[in-house]
């Protein structure tokens, strides 16, 4: 089976109950992140989460089985869910798919894995898409109207009544991010004291004073202080970022998205432009203006072709050793900063 953002609801709903396994793929990482958890939701009892990582299925390829196989401590349901990048889990599926059809994993539990750098055109992917036990998503980089479209239907379903241009304003806000999208919106709601059955009509104003409430808890203003080449700043971030307890993939996908952004934001720059005017003829959030702003100046087209595939392969480091995660981090995010940083 195979399924788009556009249909995976409905596509989903069908295939979650005799599904084995699900390979979400695609640009949108967030996107297909989040459909995996919607999709883990409409089980009827997903009980215990088992979390591997695309380097442990690519160092021993049969532990997918065994793990799937395997029943849990309690005797309670289980499901898998693997975080990986390209094809690293490819000759994990190729056993699990040999096994299955021998008919030897009767019983096990069903297996969601998350492949960045991966496409519905991959091997692994097409491993999948021909079988009724198997699912393929793929989900392409987000739009603004696809993601103001996702806000509102979480708005409902939270009890909030979105006016003016909230819906949008939380989707820019969010960098695209579904993931982030949603935490806004939940926060929304518990401020607001929102629920289906007690709808609550939120504005600009609610939304400025959950996200100045929050903001020193996200992962803007590391991210703000690498990209903007702060050096200075960096030590106290990293700290805070370990007190807080930010997930650093977490952080690597901001970065890729602030990138990303940036990216398209240099493109529509000339020489002599107005970097301030550019920034609101594309309707930037008025937050993100200043960092935006020094950002571009520190980040010209020519640094930035280097910058994204280097975030992408901090990001593959991260996922294959995440017992080192922290210190990839660091030090890759010292020495973007470093390289950010104005030189007299």
């Amino acid at each position: 089976m195979k399924a788009t953002q556009r249909d995976f609801l409905a596509v989903a709903q069908r295939a979650a109950g005799n599904c084995a396994i699900a390979f979400f793929c695609g640009p949108d990482e967030a996107g297909a992140s989040a459909a995996a958890a919607r999709m883990v939701a409409m089980l009827p009892d997903p009980g215990e989460r088992i979390e591997l990582s695309g380097g442990d299925l690519r160092s021993d390829p049969v532990r997918l089985v065994d793990e799937a196989r395997s029943t849990s401590l309690f005797g309670t349901t289980r499901h898998i869910m693997v975080r990986a990048a390209g094809e690293e889990t490819h000759d994990a599926i190729k056993s699990f798919l040999e096994m299955a059809d021998l008919g030897e994993t009767s019983g096990a539990c069903p297996i969601f894995i998350v492949a960045t750098s991966a496409t519905d055109k991959s091997r692994s992917a097409k491993l999948l898409i021909g079988r009724d036990d198997g699912l393929v998503a793929m989900f392409y980089a987000p739009d603004l109207r696809t993601v103001t479209a996702e806000v509102r239907t979480m708005a409902d379903a939270a009890g909030l009544r979105l006016g003016g241009d909230l819906a949008e304003q939380i989707a820019r806000a969010a960098g695209l991010d579904v993931r982030l999208a949603q935490s806004e919106v939940d926060k929304l709601a518990l401020f607001l004291d929102a629920s289906p059955q007690s709808p609550k009509l939120a504005d600009g104003e609610a939304f400025e004073l959950i996200g100045a409430r929050t903001e020193e808890d996200g992962f803007m203003p590391l991210v703000n202080a690498v990209l903007s080449g702060e050096v200075r700043k960096l030590p106290a971030e990293l700290e805070r970022m370990q007190h807080v307890g930010l997930n650093p993939v977490g952080v690597a996908l901001a970065l890729e998205r602030r990138a990303a952004q940036l990216a398209s934001l240099a493109a529509k720059l000339e020489p002599g432009s107005d970097i301030g005017a550019v920034l609101d003829r594309q309707r930037v959030f008025f937050r993100d203006k200043r960092d935006l702003s020094v950002q571009l100046r520190r980040w010209p087209s020519k640094k930035l072709e280097r910058l994204v595939p280097r975030l992408a392969d901090m990001h593959a480091a991260l996922l294959g050793n995440s017992q080192n995660a922290d210190l990839i981090l660091r030090q890759s995010l010292t020495q973007i900063a470093r390289f950010a940083a104005p030189h007299r």
